[in-house]
């Protein structure tokens, strides 16, 4: 508790931009009185130093301890400067050190105290400083001029009020470089905000913010501005909605580095297994269709989509023994889906932000029996899935009718959640969910599945025992699971010597966005883009196959005619990119003119040595590695329209995508067979 202060030494520059006092302050410690009878004292003094810079527009201040400096040192530093991207933002940082030499023997009571005290303090400051901002504003004070020199400054009544003003409206703590906070700053000379360099003004619009992402404060604004356009430098093509990445920054309590981390691992993983398409590419089997006891309903009071899953009524093990733990997690995964979907519709409709579900969890029927080990085993995998990759999603979890045996499922699944998760759920035994704070409380009376005494028809599955006859073998359901993983949009092709591999692209709008993605699972090749205003000929399946090559390992198409001239016929847009075994390609192209674009794939010879004719050592055993001249990609595609990207508008290399676990590539061929795995 800050008691007093008294000013050791002060300076003030001829141009009034420099503002410099050291103060000695004297302090009450909140410690054990025990402690300071025998450290004999009641107050404890800290030397302060301020330097405010105008010019700069900078503030440090510096803190060291006086009272017991020769047992115990600590050093503090905080510092205030203007955000790199934005003017009317403030950063915060703020470190400090504790040395400890020694201290009456209670050299671990000290530290406790000195932490505690450390922590306190840092939730104390912003309230300190918003109540300095809310004084300004009691006075009037709305907007602090930037600093100006003497020559062109105003009145010196004026410039003093200023400097006053500028001294006490400082900043709302924001750790923008180390905690990933922002806040107000320093008036902009314009008054005018100034976007965040390589954002979307309309990102910034407080209308769109409430529409769609819902109150933000301008530290957590700035956190989402600066990891979105960290995305959009790093990542190739379409990068996840704001939505999505303020799920990643809640469930990390707006630290940018953990939210980074997280989001990244997730993107590999939704790459890898072809997420983002699942709703579009996979049908459910029948079995689930019939046996799973859930689906959507409505939605509660606060517009949160409804899911309703009937555990008790489900077979968990006929359901594991008949599909496999691959296609219960899939059907999952596409629910997820599902509900991401369900929530930006139901913004639109509510006209307010929707970013989470509800989900209800009727427990009538649970037994022993939903115990199976294997079954358990699949719902731990499915929760540390989901856990991972839809963070924040789960807005509400209400679990009815908890039988006895609930507390030991309970026991074995609780550990998995995360502790914010773990703090939504409401569970009702018996039949407690009809009374005060139960059901009514978050579900309209209208939309009450019929199942709990309600009026409203669901059309969930009812569930029941799977037929034995429908269980398969460990054998089948393992072919089954790697079959599942195997589905993919992703196309192969084969790339011989002399033979590339060629795709057509039809563009009828020019600036539309050419995205691609592909794997070299064989071989080294060379990646091409050419634009023609005239369509090749379809290629011709001719007996000898010159021109369309079916093989196992994927097809050959040439387009290019041999008859055709580059730079008469067709021309190059972009610098050929030579691509390794085993490495995992990303990159777009920004179209100039409208036509027909063909995207090559080339087998990669080794330049000959401009020495000799004969060839090097290393380039015939490099050679004898790639089987016939041979090698194998395997791409996706995707045309965007411009207005939809949200990467540079610009050309774009091909580069290596710090998203997949294939980045890892060999150096050469004759060093990366073991390497040739395809990311599925």
């Amino acid at each position: 508790m800050f008691v007093d202060s008294d000013t050791v030494s002060e300076f003030k520059s001829e141009d009034g931009a420099i503002h410099v006092i050291e103060r000695r302050c004297k302090l009450d410690i909140d410690a054990p009185r025990l402690l300071k009878k025998i450290a004999g004292v009641d107050y404890v003094y800290f030397v302060q130093k301020n330097s405010l810079n105008y010019r700069e527009r900078t503030l440090h201040i510096e803190a060291h301890n006086e009272t017991f400096s020769n047992r115990v040192i600590i050093n503090e530093h905080c510092c205030y400067t203007v955000h790199p991207e934005n003017e009317d933002w403030t950063c915060f940082e703020q470190s400090a050190s504790l040395d400890i030499k020694s201290f009456f023997g209670f050299e671990s009571t000290v530290e406790k105290i000195a932490m505690k005290q450390y922590t306190s303090n840092i939730k104390k400051g912003k309230e300190i400083i918003e109540y300095y901002l809310r004084q300004l504003e009691e006075e009037g004070v709305t907007f602090v001029p930037r600093w100006t020199p003497p020559s062109i400054a105003p009145s010196s009544e004026t410039s003093a009020s200023c400097k006053k003003q500028a001294a006490a409206s400082a900043v709302v703590p924001d750790a923008a470089l180390k905690e990933g906070l922002s806040s107000e700053a320093p008036g902009h000379p314009s008054g005018v905000p100034e976007p965040a360099a390589g954002t979307p003004d309309d990102k910034l619009d407080a209308d769109y913010i409430k529409r769609y992402l819902g109150d933000l404060t301008p530290l957590q604004e700035s956190c989402l501005i600066r990891l979105r356009q960290w995305l959009q430098e790093t990542h190739k093509g379409k990068i996840p909605k704001d939505e999505h990445i303020l799920r990643f920054l809640r469930a990390r309590d707006f630290n940018i580095d953990k939210a980074r981390e997280v989001m990244c691992q997730s993107l590999t993983w939704r790459k890898q297994h072809q997420v983002d398409y699942i709703l579009d590419t996979w049908n459910p089997p029948q079995v689930l269709q019939d046996y799973y006891a859930g689906g959507w309903h409505h939605h509660d009071k606060d517009g949160r989509p409804l899911y309703v899953l009937r555990l008790g009524q489900m077979d968990t093990k006929g359901l594991v023994r008949a599909l496999g733990e691959e296609a219960l997690l899939r059907y999952v995964l596409s629910i997820n889906e599902e509900g991401l979907r369900r929530c930006e519709e139901n913004t639109k409709v509510f006209g307010r932000p929707i970013s989470s579900w509800t989900c209800l969890v009727d427990l009538e029927g649970l037994n022993m029996r939903h115990l199976w080990r294997p079954g358990v085993k699949a719902l731990l995998r499915i929760i540390e899935v989901v856990e991972a990759n839809y963070p924040e999603t789960l807005g509400r979890l209400l679990i009815l009718r908890a039988p006895r045996v609930f507390p030991v499922l309970w026991t074995l699944v609780s550990p998995f959640i995360d502790d914010n998760t773990r703090r939504k759920f409401l569970i009702y035994a018996g039949n407690d969910y009809q009374g005060p704070g139960g059901l009514l409380d978050y579900i309209d009376r209208e939309v009450i599945p019929d199942f709990l005494g309600g009026e409203c028809m669901c059309e969930v599955p009812e569930g029941g025992l799977v037929p034995k006859s429908l269980y398969r073998t460990a054998e089948e359901l393992e072919n089954e699971d790697l079959k599942l993983w195997t589905e993919t949009i992703y196309q192969s092709a084969s790339v011989f010597k002399g033979a590339p591999h060629e795709i057509l692209i039809q563009i009828v709008d020019a600036s539309s966005v050419i995205t691609w993605d592909f794997d070299v699972c064989k071989g080294d090749i060379v990646f091409n883009i050419y634009h023609s205003k005239r369509s090749p000929q379809p290629p011709k399946k001719d007996s000898l196959g010159a021109h369309s090559i079916t093989s196992p390992g994927g097809n050959n198409v040439q387009l290019i005619d041999r008859a055709w001239q580059l730079g008469r016929d067709y021309s190059m847009v972009e610098s050929p990119l030579i691509c390794k075994e085993g490495e995992s390609v990303q990159g777009s192209h920004v179209t100039r003119w409208p036509g027909f674009y063909i995207l090559q794939w080339k087998f990669h010879s080794m330049p000959a040595c401009a020495a000799t004719s004969l060839p090097r050592v290393d380039d015939v055993l490099a050679s004898l590695q790639v089987s016939s001249h041979k090698c194998k990609v395997m791409y996706y595609t995707e045309v965007i329209g411009s207005e939809d990207f949200r990467g540079s508008m610009s050309s774009l290399e091909s580069s290596h995508s710090g998203f997949s676990q294939l980045s890892a590539a060999t150096t050469s061929s004759s060093q990366s067979h073991s390497s040739s795995m395809i990311s599925r």
